[in-house]
């Protein structure tokens, strides 16, 4: 069962990103289970939805165990840093598509938590919203969350600047797509005005002008990466008090979305 859900390749990435295990110089206490068993039930919660408290005996650590776990790498960072080690190994090899990127996001009911909102398209129940961009063939380069009534127009700026620097087959490191598609509610000039400043040519539907359909023969394979999201049940609803929490949840998500294509 570990091997399955953390085969070798992703154990070797992971390993590069994890912290040391923090010393005990007075010695005793527990002995400390190994970080591949609690990462195979970490994601194993990703995956299935479960609570922490059904995490099955078999991955050797309690669900305690793993959340404790979960949340000490989560301040440290290591989602998004996998999620970077994983872009990084597609760069190189010349998978990742900069040629015209899509941006969209998607809403989910939320329990509880910060960064919660009524959601516009659920009369009003408390919602999250996942932002994400995608390269040309699906794989996603930059991933947000913010509450259900955040409009999208606003999550531009911030998922544009937060694609990190990628390795390239040949010469510098890049993040930033020639051309991003987007449908109507990231049509503002401003949005605009900004992406040519930067070197991005951008193709957002015109409200009024076009319709968000003729952009769709681009645009869809965004749609078919959400999809691949709900791949991780844990993203079908919010159940994470902590936004930084949900956040992890969705950078596994993007991760092993990117290792599936970096496996093959």
């Amino acid at each position: 069962m570990v091997e399955r859900l953390v085969p070798d390749g992703l154990w070797e990435l992971f390993q590069r990103v994890v912290p040391e295990a923090p010393s005990r110089p007075q010695g005793g206490g527990r002995r400390r289970y190994g970080d591949r068993e609690v990462l195979a039930a970490i994601i194993f919660v990703a995956t299935t939805g479960c609570t922490w408290a059904q995490v099955p005996p078999v991955f050797g650590p309690s669900g305690a165990t793993a959340h404790r776990r979960f949340t000490e790498w989560t301040k440290a960072r290591v989602w998004a840093k996998l999620h970077r080690l994983m872009l990084d190994g597609l760069g190189s090899r010349g998978e990742l598509d900069w040629s015209r990127c899509a941006i969209d996001s998607v809403n989910m009911r939320a329990m509880k938590g910060d960064l919660t909102g009524p959601n516009p398209v659920d009369r009003g129940k408390k919602g999250s919203k996942i932002h994400l961009i995608t390269e040309r063939t699906g794989l996603p380069l930059s991933v947000g969350i913010s509450g259900a009534n955040l409009h999208d127009s606003q999550a531009l700026e911030p998922l544009v600047r937060g694609i990190p620097p990628v390795r390239s087959r040949r010469g510098p490191r890049r993040r930033k797509p020639a051309k991003l598609h987007g449908d109507k509610g990231y049509a503002y000039a401003h949005l605009r005005k900004w992406l040519r400043a930067r070197g991005i040519r951008h193709r957002i539907a015109r409200k009024g002008i076009e319709s968000s359909q003729r952009l769709g023969r681009h645009r869809w394979v965004i749609e078919r990466t959400m999809a691949w999201l709900a791949g991780c049940r844990r993203l079908h609803r919010r159940y994470e008090r902590k936004a930084e929490h949900f956040l992890a949840f969705t950078s596994i998500a993007c991760t092993l979305i990117c290792y599936r294509r970096l496996a093959n």
